[in-house]
């Protein structure tokens, strides 16, 4: 049977994934856990608040847990920056954007994994082969999203630059209508769009973000947070328990895949592809030298192309107080 291509109008809760940008609300979904101290912690549908529920960390809390739910990862760090919240997760380039604006935010903890989700797609029939062919093409990309400096490492590594290919920036419900319509001659994108399009037979792979991107996702906290001492052990229990839910999610592909479907209305196959590319693949690293020289490679190359006002020292926006017992930035993704 032909899968059919989930409408677009469908597909605009993936907004609201970790590595997405753009857009500007947010909502107050509720408080867990109980006690004198209040933890303001900003989520992307199907992110933390999700993972840490299914695996069962939000019981026994000693402490309140206030969610607000973003639609991407800068509107997020903008509240971190004006404490509208105490930490929250996003993708690899929002920070260096936000570091870029002058925010108050603070990476305190980081995740790796695979890169085989970022992937730059081509329609079935495209003639296109490899990435110097883009040249000359119009490209849909997401601006200041992971999938941005996906494409312009991407193109670098080809030989090219991002001034060699007509950049349309679109979010990704847009840039979906805009490939499947045929309107793109590609999509660089993360999962689980990079599911829709295989799963629905709508395109194919022209090359992923493998070897090209960091694959890092971090928890970014708010300075003032973390000068408060009640409010900085709360925020230490929080990552430990985020990351014994994280690693819940290697070991039960199909429960999450469940949970992330239920949560955000992708169809459950879509889900289960996703995760098991690039969701169950993280491994909680510790935010060190290597974490910063790659974070800095990004900003550097938003500067140098302008998206960014002025250069960025991205060790300045880190926080290493929690890396206690965790392995190196450079660790492995799992299998």
């Amino acid at each position: 049977m032909r899968r059919r291509l989930v409408p677009a109008a469908l597909l605009l809760p993936f907004v609201l994934l970790l590595t997405s940008c753009g857009g500007n609300s947010s909502a107050s979904t509720g408080t867990d856990g109980t006690g004198p101290v209040t933890l303001g912690v900003g989520d992307q549908k199907g992110g933390s608040e999700a993972i840490l529920r299914a695996a069962g960390e939000l019981e026994n809390l000693h402490y309140k847990i206030k969610w607000s739910t973003f639609t991407s990862g800068p509107p997020l760090l903008e509240a971190v920056n004006a404490r509208a919240v105490d930490i929250g997760g996003v993708g690899n380039t929002p920070p260096v954007f936000a570091a870029g604006a002058g925010s108050r935010i603070t990476v305190v903890a980081a995740w790796h994994g695979t890169s085989r989700g970022d992937t730059i797609l081509v329609p079935n029939g495209s003639p296109l082969t490899g990435t110097r062919q883009l040249k000359g093409r119009s490209v849909a990309v997401a601006q200041g999203s992971s999938a941005h400096y996906q494409l312009v490492a991407s193109l670098r590594k080809a030989g090219l630059s991002l001034s060699d290919v007509k950049v349309k920036y679109l979010q990704p419900a847009d840039a979906l209508a805009a490939f499947t319509s045929g309107k793109v001659d590609a999509w660089a994108v993360w999962d689980p769009y990079t599911s829709q399009i295989l799963q629905a037979r709508q395109g194919r792979v022209l090359t992923t973000g493998d070897g090209v991107t960091n694959g890092l996702s971090f928890q970014v906290a708010s300075p003032t947070a973390l000068k408060d001492p009640e409010k900085a052990a709360a925020i230490k229990d929080y990552l430990a328990r985020l990351r014994r839910a994280t690693d819940w999610v290697y070991g039960h592909q199909e429960e999450w895949a469940k949970v992330w479907a239920k949560d955000t209305g992708l169809p459950y196959e879509v889900a289960l592809a996703s995760v098991r590319r690039t969701n169950s693949t993280r491994v909680a690293v510790a935010v060190d030298e290597p974490l910063v020289a790659s974070e800095q490679r990004i900003a550097d190359a938003f500067a140098g192309l302008r998206l960014i006002p002025h250069k960025v020292d991205f060790a300045a926006f880190v926080d290493r107080r929690y890396n206690a017992g965790l392995p190196p930035s450079t660790t492995p993704a799992k299998d």
